[in-house]
């Protein structure tokens, strides 16, 4: 079986390895956007596709067999083209996305479905730290009276907030290390995506334990096609 993976999710490597080890042959595509990430097994390749005609050429011209969609659950312009290019081609599409957290017990959530939602909300607060990434942050750039601790994995290259301060740093995160990062710097609501996952799931126990805020942007919807499993062994499961 021939399969292309898309995606540098943790999900995606778990499932390279699994299907690597079957015997399969794999290439993984990732988008090329964090600097030095984490390689999977089997073939590599970063980059685009040039949307979805050339992702349909792409998958026409490698024989693929079988589509996994193993992107972030945010990346929603891929998740399109592949639901796109699949049902061109006829190509078996499998959605991997680990599950979305949910709202626990002692836990203040402002959900909100939009980046610029998130940012009418972070307004109300005078100290906020930001975990996005760093490619949505210019919906930020309007938010005068806000002063905003921004972590990211690397460097932004986009319009900022005019008060804010940068902290690279890449994940896990532990809950008393980012207890003593909201505390030091006295943060006042929090704000992130709903990546779901463990690796950055303490600053959300922290939040919950200082009684700290967490606006929430919750996940755009997936497309219709395909198959929606949250970890490699039922991705595996779920081929046809």
């Amino acid at each position: 079986m021939r399969a292309l993976i898309l995606g540098g999710t943790r999900e995606a490597r778990d499932l390279a390895a699994l299907l690597v080890g079957r015997g399969d042959y794999v290439i993984s595509s990732l988008a090329g956007r964090v600097k030095d990430p984490a390689l999977p097994v089997g073939e590599v390749r970063i980059g685009g596709f040039g949307g979805p005609e050339g992702l349909t050429e792409w998958i026409r011209e490698h024989s693929i067999d079988v589509l996994f969609d193993a992107t972030h659950p945010f990346a929603e312009k891929i998740s399109q083209s592949a639901a796109t290019a699949c049902a061109t081609t006829g190509t078996p599409l499998i959605h991997l996305h680990r599950p979305a957290w949910e709202k626990q017990p002692g836990e203040t959530w402002i959900e909100v479905s939009s980046m610029d939602e998130a940012a009418a909300e972070s307004a109300r607060f005078s100290t906020v730290l930001l975990t996005i990434g760093r490619q949505k942050l210019a919906h930020f750039a309007g938010c005068d009276s806000t002063r905003f601790l921004i972590r990211c994995v690397d460097p932004p290259e986009v319009a900022l907030p005019p008060q804010h301060d940068i902290l690279l740093s890449r994940g896990p995160f532990t809950i008393d290390g980012e207890k003593d990062l909201i505390h030091s710097n006295g943060i006042e609501a929090l704000v992130t995506k709903n990546s779901g996952g463990d690796l950055t799931h303490a600053k959300l126990e922290a939040a919950r334990d200082l009684h700290i805020p967490v606006i929430i942007v919750q996940r755009p919807p997936l497309p219709a096609e395909g198959t929606l499993v949250h970890t490699a062994a039922d991705a595996i499961a779920a081929l046809p």
